[in-house]
């Protein structure tokens, strides 16, 4: 896939912890770590996303990236402070600098920043890919996990393709 990324979308610390997991969390983790090794394999960048807010607070242990995910050298690590991992970071000049025109999406919460990134990179021109088994979020007092993933899948097959992560082919 030329000119393609995988954006790795808050895969910290928190989402994934012991005492209030996101849903399925062993398998999103899975299916994000396949995914980073298969762009890695095939030398497409991969961008990782990190959120900062009142909880998540930049260097604390629920902020960092989860163990076994994290960067390599040289990978770009991007801060945001809002859903849209665009507004007011330095994603579309990293994106821009590496000629990037398809993007694969991955990671948390699904009706906040995967939906809204999704939908405004869907906005900014760029193809997109879903790993509709790649993102996760936790039960919400009307929906489960798994029912909000789904129909977040189903809303967002209109800005992007949606493929399971193992479908995900990037060479």
């Amino acid at each position: 896939m030329d000119h393609t990324a995988l954006l790795v979308i808050d895969a910290q610390n928190e989402m994934f912890a012991e005492d209030n997991p996101v849903y399925n969390k062993d398998a999103l983790l899975e299916n994000l770590k396949n995914l980073i090794e298969a762009a890695r394999s095939a030398n497409v960048p991969v961008i990782f996303v990190q959120h900062n807010d009142r909880a998540l607070v930049a260097g604390n242990h629920d902020w960092q990236i989860h163990v076994s995910l994290q960067p390599l050298s040289g990978e770009a690590v991007i801060q945001k402070t809002t859903p849209d991992s665009f507004h007011k970071t330095g994603l579309q000049d990293a994106l821009n600098a590496k000629n990037i025109q398809h993007l694969v999406l991955a990671g948390n919460q699904t009706e906040y920043c995967i939906d809204t990134t999704c939908r405004r990179a869907y906005s900014l021109g760029y193809k997109v890919t879903l790993a509709k088994d790649g993102h996760g979020t936790w039960d919400s007092e009307l929906l489960t996990g798994k029912q909000i993933i789904d129909h977040h899948n189903d809303v967002l097959s209109s800005f992007a393709e949606l493929k399971e992560a193992k479908e995900i082919q990037f060479s």
